[in-house]
């Protein structure tokens, strides 16, 4: 838990010890990235205001050496702020006042996610001159590797299985994120923008990524590309 506030830090820590989480505090974001190197947690939690920097740069530090889920804490309520957590590669995010019990349970849905493997194809899929190995949790796009973060692989592994039909916005939250996903719906809108954005793609023009509106995406069939 990254939190500089023991007002916070002190009774979460205690309830999700009471849990069964091993918890380890860090108040700034130099002992953040210190703990990170040497306990390998399996979840970080990351508030976004830190005395000795920000939040997103601890997040992004942590994603450019690993996929360990994180959720950020943050005060903000502003959509923007919540979006750029999001597109540095955060799983979810909690907006303060929370209680314990809702960064319980969504603790346990992110790490449930991210040791669920069902969604993802079994065999490599190449559509196009884009080449999806999960062995490797790899997408390669003209000989060249895409830097995705867990998300953004989850989705285009989901969309590219089932290339050439339309999955529904629900399915894609369901099965991605969590069938008792606590955020807003617009997360799904934020990943997909970011993989277009990996893809060279565009809403407007898509060549991948094809928006079904009210409905859901559809990823373009092999005999489209």
């Amino acid at each position: 838990m990254v939190e500089d506030e023991p007002s916070i830090t002190e009774p979460l820590a205690e309830a999700l010890v009471r849990e069964g989480f091993d918890t380890e505090v860090a108040a700034t974001a130099a002992k953040a990235l210190e703990l990170a190197g040497s306990v390998e947690p399996d979840l970080v939690l990351l508030d976004v205001m830190l005395p000795d920097g920000s939040g997103y740069d601890v997040c992004r530090e942590l994603r450019s050496t690993s996929r360990v889920p994180i959720i950020m804490l943050t005060a903000r309520g502003e959509e923007t702020d919540r979006i750029v957590g999001l597109e540095l590669g955060a799983d979810d995010y909690i907006v303060k006042p929370f209680s314990a019990r809702e960064v319980v349970a969504r603790i346990r849905a992110v790490l449930r996610r991210s040791g669920d493997a069902t969604s993802e194809p079994a065999t490599p899929i190449d559509i196009g001159p884009l080449h999806l190995d999960p062995a490797r949790r790899s997408a390669v796009l003209d000989g060249d590797e895409l830097d995705l973060t867990r998300k953004e692989y989850e989705l285009l592994g989901l969309l590219m299985t089932e290339a050439g039909s339309v999955i529904t916005r629900e399915r894609l939250i369901d099965e991605v994120w969590d069938v008792n996903w606590f955020g807003s719906t617009k997360t799904l809108d934020v990943h997909v923008s970011g993989l277009r954005r990996k893809l060279g793609d565009s809403a407007e023009s898509p060549r991948f990524i094809h928006t079904v509106r009210g409905v859901g995406f559809r990823f373009s069939g092999p005999e489209e590309l």
